[in-house]
């Protein structure tokens, strides 16, 4: 059966349970004899005074509306069929001069449905003649449906009655006085901005999620830019790293923590706007909301081919008090008023999101090690037993270590290795000069993946604290603790005892 046909069954079935007998009211009369398309009725109850009363449709029935225009103190909305019901669907709706944004097509319906078939809750005053008191005589919002056939039905939404009982609603071409409840009215009072999506880039489904290549943020605050970069050694469970998917590659290479760095990678979709600036947004807006030049440009380029470039203002105090910033995606046409928690490139620092950890390489991975310290030097050369040989999940046991030329049991090289991955920096040293002099300690091995060599020299810093210069850069400062505890460990290597694990 048809939405449309059991529709009409349903407003016979509610009108006949009200009992008593109805009269038929046109809404607006022809004017010197000439006949009017409006042919919208109102279908009293008499017995039930008002309560289930329809109030708006076309000859009894509730038909398709082809278009409807709400005018509210917000300004005008004008709503158009989108697509015509059908057997196993209802008709949807969009907002005509909007319909290439992301109109939200459910919260549209609602200007149509909650209004075609509309009941009243009660019979407030007939043939009312102070239309003023129900905030009727300059109504909050008048909205009027154009029906398939060319018919028309308009009603007008007054104040809200005592106790959010209802709102008043009088209905074109008639003196009495309804309320309705006050969620169907609710929407006729909003502005179009609020019909639109405040997400500001969709968030794709998990079969079409892209592969995020990189992530830059230029801001006004910072000398030089963040980018960060898919990590493809994370495709490899044996190549070492963190869990995090992406890297920091400027203003220095760093691993990166997946809780604190994943809001950044992925966070530009589904972003949620707090509410829309400006709709169809001309240059002069664009100028007004500070995105001619922003103070935060995020471009993100992804695997699909696609980059999408957010663009965000400096950030502000919102009415209520709340921080937040304009923002838009480049050649878009919404300005969005976003709050600074949500955008947190913003404000984001390197420090913010990195890995703590100095060495993230796979154990198995290093092929030769020398570590110094403390006045002793020691290398260390690490192979497979069976260079053939297919290893899923690597253990001390495929491997043979020689410690300056003499054997050195696997496991034991893996144990202190584990000590060297537990270490974290504190803070970031970019700018600081590399020291003059020997450092207190070294360590530098190859790693086979990567094809290359790290090393990382400690320097004293202050009483309690060391620099550490990585690759001949300085990078980190880290607590001189760990770098006593690392040269003690040294020692131990030959010596068999525990390594120390805590500092």
């Amino acid at each position: 059966m048809k939405k449309q046909a059991k529709g009409i069954i349903a407003l016979s079935a509610l009108l006949a349970a009200l009992g008593g007998s109805y009269a038929v009211l046109k809404l607006t009369a022809p004017e010197n004899g000439e006949e009017d398309k409006s042919s919208a009725v109102i279908e009293t109850t008499s017995e039930a005074k008002g309560n289930g009363t329809i109030l708006i449709s076309e000859n009894g029935a509730v038909t398709t509306v082809k278009k409807a225009v709400v005018k509210n103190g917000e300004g005008e909305i004008n709503v158009i069929l989108k697509d015509e019901p059908t057997e196993d669907t209802s008709a949807t709706y969009t907002l005509e001069d909007y319909s290439d944004l992301d109109v939200d097509i459910s919260m549209v319906g609602t200007l149509v449905n909650n209004g075609n078939g509309m009941a009243a809750e009660a019979l407030i005053a007939e043939n009312c003649t102070d239309l003023a008191k129900y905030g009727l005589e300059d109504p909050a919002a008048t909205v009027e449906f154009t029906f398939e056939s060319g018919n028309t039905a308009k009603f007008f939404i007054g104040d809200k009655a005592p106790s959010n009982s209802g709102t008043y609603v009088l209905v074109n071409g008639t003196d009495d006085v309804y309320t309705v409840s006050n969620s169907l009215m609710a929407n006729y009072l909003r502005s179009v901005k609020e019909f639109i999506s405040s997400t500001v880039l969709a968030k794709p489904d998990d079969d079409n999620y892209p592969k995020i290549d990189s992530i830059r943020i230029e801001r006004g605050d910072m000398d030089e830019d963040m980018l960060i970069e898919y990590d493809k050694s994370s495709d490899d469970k044996n190549s070492g790293g963190t869990s995090a998917t992406h890297v920091l590659v400027e203003p220095l290479f760093s691993y990166l923590t997946v809780e604190k760095s994943n809001g950044i990678t992925n966070g530009m979709f589904g972003l949620a706007a707090k509410e829309i600036y400006a709709l169809n947004c001309k240059e002069s807006d664009i100028a007004g909301a500070g995105l001619s030049d922003p103070f935060c440009r995020v471009t993100m380029e992804c695997g699909n081919g696609k980059t999408y470039v957010l663009l965000l203002s400096e950030i502000f105090t919102d009415e209520s008090g709340e921080k937040c910033s304009y923002g838009m995606l480049e050649g878009g046409k919404v300005i969005y008023i976003i709050s600074a928690d949500n955008a947190k490139w913003l404000t984001v620092q390197p420090i913010d999101i990195v890995s703590r950890m100095l060495i993230t390489n796979y154990v198995w991975n290093i092929t030769d090690m020398t570590v110094s310290g403390g006045g002793k030097t020691v290398e260390m050369k690490v192979s497979r037993k069976d260079p053939e040989a297919i290893l899923d999940s690597p253990s001390a046991e495929d491997f043979k270590v020689k410690k300056n030329g003499e054997e050195l049991d696997a496991e034991r090289f893996r144990q202190f290795y584990s000590f060297l991955v537990s270490s974290n920096a504190e803070e970031f040293a970019l700018d600081e000069p590399v020291p003059d002099g020997e450092p207190a300690a070294s360590i530098e091995f190859t790693d086979s993946y990567f094809g290359k060599t790290f090393r990382y020299d400690f320097y004293d810093d202050s009483l309690m604290r060391s620099l550490i210069v990585v690759d001949g850069k300085s990078k980190y400062y880290c607590t001189k603790s760990f770098v006593n505890t690392l040269i003690e460990n040294i020692k131990r290597i030959d010596t068999g005892e525990d390594y120390v694990t805590t500092w």
